[in-house]
């Protein structure tokens, strides 16, 4: 991984698309150029109505062209996970316990302790995944310090922490984990934190898990310290899922549906061949500058956000707990859910 790579706060920086997916900015590019971009590879299959993709970027100047770290990123597809199908839930749990088993660099020795960082604000719902996930993570550190016999076997040790934001605390969420590691001296640290996707039908039905750590707020244009392997000196694995879409590029996308249905027309051609020539840069630049008097930065989330956080913060925590105890994977995930 590139140390020297810089972050471009959740945009597509040719096209000044925010989305934290990496598979949608893959998305982007070739829509927009018809190709394929040197240094990133794809596969993708489909598994009981969920979509797998599997995303590496391999070379420094894809990860410029696409705004994303050099690694690997899974994405977890399932837009039947808005109908609330229980089956469908069951089923990418399961998938996202495997996932995480492939990525995962877990020590065989289950004494060696797994730090889970919840991100985010639970005071704002869209922002509280992390939070969420952390209240039905099933911790055990605290069993192995004290050498109590009531845990068993196959549990690793595993502690959790939801720090917060920097409005609240006034501490920096990566110097919090900073300051823990000396401590604990985990082996690997799982960070949890809600995303913004560039399409709506991704939200609350996309999972993304990345060896890459994370930049807390860059969804949102709040870009705080990373926590990466580098600037912590442990491993990290972000999990992550889309809750906002940002509402200027909604109206982008409207836009070019109506450049669409304007050139169809003889009367209003000459409307849809002038919005065409627009470059997307100047487009988006306009569309926030009508916006920022009145609505500054917008984000946008679905109504129903309160059933999406608990549902999704749930198939999260149980594959996170089958992931990290062999025993819960042998058992029956969801009675390990607090």
């Amino acid at each position: 991984m590139s140390t020297e790579f810089k972050s471009s706060g959740g945009y597509i920086p040719t096209y000044n698309i925010r989305t934290d997916l990496a598979l949608e900015a893959q998305e982007v590019i070739r829509e927009k150029t018809a190709a394929e971009i040197p240094g990133v590879t794809t596969k993708t299959i489909q598994e009981d109505g969920v979509t797998v993709s599997r995303v590496k970027i391999e070379t420094p100047e894809a990860a410029s062209r696409l705004g994303k770290a050099p690694g690997s990123y899974i994405t977890l597809e399932a837009p039947g996970l808005r109908r609330k199908d229980s089956e469908l839930q069951d089923r990418a749990c399961d998938l996202l316990t495997r996932e995480l088993l492939h990525m995962l660099p877990l020590s065989e020795q289950l004494q060696q302790t797994v730090l889970v960082v919840g991100l985010g604000n639970w005071n704002i719902t869209p922002d509280a995944l992390g939070p969420r996930v952390v209240e039905d993570l099933l911790v055990t550190r605290h069993f192995f310090e004290l050498k109590n016999p009531v845990l068993g076997e196959g549990f690793r040790s595993v502690c959790a922490l939801s720090p917060g934001v920097l409005g609240i605390t006034g501490i920096e969420t990566g110097e919090i984990i900073l300051s823990l590691i000396p401590r604990i001296q985990p082996g690997l640290v799982i960070v949890i934190d809600a995303l913004a996707a560039h399409r709506l039908e991704r939200l609350h039905t996309t999972i993304q898990i990345a060896d890459t750590g994370v930049t807390p707020g860059s969804g949102v244009g709040n870009r705080r310290l990373s926590i990466t392997r580098e600037t912590i000196g442990v491993p990290v694995i972000a999990i992550g899922i889309p809750t906002v879409v940002d509402a200027s590029t909604i109206i982008n996308d409207t836009m070019d549906v109506l450049v669409g249905n304007f050139k169809k027309k003889t009367e209003t051609m000459a409307i849809g061949n002038t919005l065409e020539k627009l470059e997307p840069d100047r487009r988006l630049q306009l569309i926030r500058e009508v916006l920022r008097p009145y609505v500054g930065n917008l984000m946008v989330t679905p109504k129903e956000i309160d059933t999406f956080i608990e549902d999704m913060a749930m198939t999260v925590a149980g594959g996170l707990n089958a992931a990290l105890h062999p025993r819960v994977q042998s058992e029956e995930p969801e009675k390990y859910l607090q």
